[in-house]
């Protein structure tokens, strides 16, 4: 299967992430942030994931890391393209879900409201579930040893160490109401963690 064929659904897909994401970001820059968690650790993050991003963009136009190609495989690519389209869905869910409460970073925002409904009611980090979802995507798509599998260990950072400092966040802002809704849900797959 030639090389092409996965980096346009990558091009593909990432314009796709772009087009659920940029009307979300235009409503965010509108409201105002009443607590920001932004340290060091966080912007370095974002930068990681930023990176993560740039990456398979340099893959697609460029032949920079071909050096890194390997064969496509029709099994691979046909499960890359499942896992990066039910990651697209959840991740349009959880914007669409958590409208303009949704922020790029650690903050609280002006009139903030705990989201309880909608993918919410059975996972509290979906948008991590679709980030996870679309590496595993990605890593199956981009037949390439480095741009492949990019993403996911951006995930897995964030994951590591973005998630219980949000958590304590949403915990100290929404108090009771949050451990009710953290007793009931799982952190990212539904009944069962």
């Amino acid at each position: 299967m030639s090389i092409w064929v996965g980096k346009i659904a990558l091009l593909i897909g990432i314009l796709a992430v772009v087009a659920i994401r940029a009307p979300h970001g235009k409503e965010r820059s509108k409201i105002k942030t009443v607590v920001s968690r932004r340290g060091k650790l966080e912007i370095a993050l974002l930068a990681l994931a930023w990176i993560g991003s740039v990456l398979p963009l340099l893959w697609i136009v460029t032949p920079f890391l071909a050096f890194a190609d390997y064969t496509l495989s029709p099994i691979s690519f046909g499960m890359g393209v499942a896992f990066f389209v039910l990651g697209l869905w959840t991740f349009y869910r959880s914007h669409a879900d958590l409208s303009t409460n949704w922020s790029l970073s650690l903050n609280i925002l002006e009139n903030h409201t705990l989201i309880t409904t909608g993918i919410y009611k059975n996972i509290r980090h979906p948008m991590y579930a679709a980030i996870f979802l679309q590496g595993l995507g990605q890593a199956l798509i981009a037949s390439n040893w480095l741009v492949g599998p990019s993403n996911l260990c951006v995930f897995l950072l964030l994951f590591a160490f973005r998630l219980r400092p949000e958590e304590q966040m949403m915990a100290q802002h929404f108090g009771p109401d949050y451990e009710t809704y953290r007793n009931r849900t799982k952190r990212i797959i539904p009944r069962v963690w």
